[in-house]
């Protein structure tokens, strides 16, 4: 568990410890990938230009929905961690940050739009992101690490 991305330290500088206290987390093994640009084919049709996307939306939207999540429909902050796979030439005693492709902002709208539907009702109501990628440790699995913290305030 101690590459939870969830920081209870972090957390409580912004977002009210009740949410912390209630965050929703989740791990889903896979290669992470990124949702790359549509395409436009003609009357109106656009496809996804990354093959690879659509099968990991499906994974991280059936791994959430497994866990029951309750569909939040106020305010909500987001912490995703993802764990890119280690290439082969990656030296066994460290692990150099990942600087390689794919981008994290793709990375993020893939997840983001997994979560749509599941976990929120609209990616609209993310008012607050936070991400970021490494590779996986040298006995380490590839995926991310998925926190989702209802940040509705209760009237005083």
């Amino acid at each position: 568990m101690s590459e939870n991305i969830v920081n209870l330290d972090e957390r409580r500088s912004r977002v009210p410890l009740d949410a912390v206290l209630q965050a929703r987390c989740i791990f889903v093994p896979g290669v992470p990938a990124p949702q790359g640009s549509k395409r436009h084919v003609g009357r109106g049709r656009m496809i996804e230009s990354s093959t690879v996307v659509g099968l990991w939306r499906e994974r991280v939207a059936l791994a959430v929905h497994a866990e029951r999540w309750p569909l939040l429909t106020g305010p909500v902050a987001v912490d995703l961690s993802f764990v890119m796979p280690r290439p082969k030439s990656t030296p066994k005693r460290r692990t150099p940050p990942a600087i390689k492709r794919p981008d994290l902002d793709k990375l993020e709208r893939a997840i983001l739009d997994a979560l749509t539907g599941i976990a929120f009702v609209d990616d609209a109501q993310v008012v607050e992101l936070s991400a970021n990628k490494r590779l996986a440790s040298p006995s380490g699995q590839p995926g991310v690490w998925i926190a989702v913290y209802d940040i509705t305030e209760e009237p005083a």
